[in-house]
């Protein structure tokens, strides 16, 4: 690729241009240099290819990218090569030249392959199905080629018929000042062929709806949002295309008692405020069952305690994230007299250890103003 021009130079765009002003000037070019308005001219050809090249180029941003920090070379170890001739710039720029000129340009065969539609199954999981994965089954409605006439849309024992009114062609061609103007057929809608006698199984459409049960691995680590893509289980292309994608949408339900933060899950449990001034060991529910927690002499209220690898399953590396504890100390209700008793001669006890503290963070603060 050496050698070439510079791609803003060929579009005669800055280098710093929008995708609309490179767009802009990719038409005037193209209609300037288009084949059929320059018949057997050479180098209006060569003009209208090597247009085309900077746009398919500066219109993609990754093309772009590489292009601006390394040039053509760098997207010569890429890959791109350009186009082969004019039936690859239509086949790529066929929807432009549409939106450009107001009309199918007629380069592209009407039975090029077409990959199938792609469909959408929402999915609803509850947090430990989330958490650990499972396998299941989905029921998925969708098109199928009829297996009565094996997608031809005519009876068994008869075939389509070329079309009348377009030659098999799929369309119209008429001249529109410098263009030779095609439009889809109305009589065959584009097919170029028509079905004297339609299949009774589809009406002549070639497919039929069906519902088929799909299997599903859901893995260990999904969340709210994550998308499952199934490959070939959309519905079937056209004229010998790949079939579509199933793309399966994750919605994970809340848990009672789990919260989940990434790759970590937070959990709140209840202990007394003797357990938080004495110490003690508590078991916690995690994902896997019980767990003891060895409460430290002193906790004080919010205050967190981790399990290490306790937590959910990563999509990206399967190490498991941790499990977070909050404790949350209640205030004791409905005392006994000994109860209310015990805990007044403690009040005592503490107010001495208080006092004495409050008077020393004073005298400081006082010694610290007199400075």
């Amino acid at each position: 690729m050496s050698g070439k021009q510079d791609y803003y130079e060929t579009l005669g765009v800055s280098r710093n241009a929008s995708e609309s002003e490179i767009k802009a000037s990719y038409r005037k070019l193209a209609m300037k240099y288009h084949p059929d308005r320059n018949p057997g001219d050479k180098a209006a050809e060569e003009k209208f290819k090597e247009a085309a090249e900077a746009y398919e180029v500066l219109r993609d941003p990754q093309k772009r990218g590489i292009y601006d920090q390394y040039g053509h070379q760098g997207l010569e170890g890429s890959g791109f090569s350009g186009f082969g001739g004019f039936e690859d710039i239509f086949s790529s720029f066929g929807d432009i030249f549409e939106d450009f000129f107001g009309f199918n340009t007629g380069r592209r065969s009407r039975s090029r392959s077409q990959k199938g539609n792609d469909l959408r199954y929402d999915m609803r999981l509850s947090f430990m199905e989330a958490a650990f994965g499972k396998e299941t089954e989905i029921n998925v409605e969708k098109m199928e080629i009829c297996p009565e006439c094996n997608s031809t849309g005519c009876q068994p024992g008869t075939q389509p018929e070329i079309c009348q009114e377009c030659g098999g062609t799929g369309q119209i061609s008429r001249t529109q000042g410098f263009f030779t103007v095609r439009t889809t057929c109305p009589h065959c809608r584009g097919g170029g062929q028509s079905i004297a006698h339609p299949c009774s199984n589809c009406k002549g459409a070639g497919k039929v709806r069906t519902s088929k049960r799909v299997a599903v691995k859901i893995p260990g680590g999904v969340d709210s949002g994550s998308r499952l893509r199934l490959t070939g289980e959309g519905e079937p292309g056209a004229y010998g295309g790949p079939a579509g994608d199933l793309y399966v949408f994750i919605h994970v339900e809340r848990h009672e008692f789990f919260e989940r933060d990434g790759t970590n899950v937070i959990c709140q449990i209840p202990i007394s405020f003797i357990q938080a001034a004495l110490g003690d060991k508590i078991p916690v529910p995690t994902l896997q069952g019980e767990k003891d927690l060895e409460v430290p002499k002193g906790t004080q209220p919010g205050d967190v305690f981790r399990f290490q690898g306790e937590g959910i399953p990563s999509l990206r590396n399967g190490g498991r994230g941790d499990q977070l504890i909050q404790v949350d100390i209640k205030t004791p209700t409905n005392l006994t007299k000994k109860q209310e008793a015990l805990l007044k001669e403690f009040s005592k006890l503490e107010e001495g250890k208080l006092g004495n503290k409050l008077k020393n963070m004073f005298k400081g603060n006082a010694a610290r103003a007199a400075r």
